[in-house]
């Protein structure tokens, strides 16, 4: 199967990027993705650890495919993944200010930023899921916000306005 190129176009869009490929654990999980597709109890036989937050990091910068295996007779379906893109081509624009954010964003320690999602996670939980609104509040600029969300495993980032993972699907 010929792969396909990875386009980015907004800065927000490497935090997810940088964090994915800043680990050995993921990159060796993404390594195998590349592959062939393969069952989750697969991948972990093939590296030799647990796999869940490598493939929640790899599916949320958009690298990971996944589909059912269609299982033997009498057996349940499995989900199998796949690495979806081979080459990545970036091209951002966005302020000094707005870059250094998003690295400190993908750099630091969760506990380091678990202050600023808990508010705004809270907020989007209130129904304040505007860029606007949540500038306000979290006296933050809006790449920082869009940072915030491709970071924390509850948000996603949808145009102008902040959701939680799975609302409005």
């Amino acid at each position: 199967m010929g792969k396909r190129i990875r386009i980015i176009n907004e800065p927000s869009d490497i935090v997810p990027l940088l964090r994915a490929f800043g680990s050995e654990r993921h990159k060796k999980v993404f390594d195998t993705l590349q592959k062939d597709w393969r069952t989750e109890e697969e991948i972990e036989k093939e590296v030799g650890f647990r796999i869940g937050e490598s493939l929640d990091v790899l599916k949320k910068s958009g690298l990971v495919e996944s589909k059912w295996r269609m299982p033997q007779p009498g057996k349940k379906p499995e989900k199998e993944y796949h690495s979806s893109y081979s080459r990545v081509h970036i091209n951002l624009q966005c302020s000094v200010e707005d870059l250094s954010d998003l690295i400190m964003i993908t750099f630091k320690s969760d506990s380091e930023i678990r202050p600023y999602l808990d508010v705004i996670e809270k907020e989007v939980m209130e129904g304040n899921q505007s860029m606007n609104g949540l500038q306000r509040v979290v006296d933050k600029s809006a790449m920082f916000i869009r940072g915030m969300a491709k970071r924390s495993p509850v948000l996603t980032v949808k145009g102008q306005r902040i959701e939680l993972v799975g609302e409005g699907e």
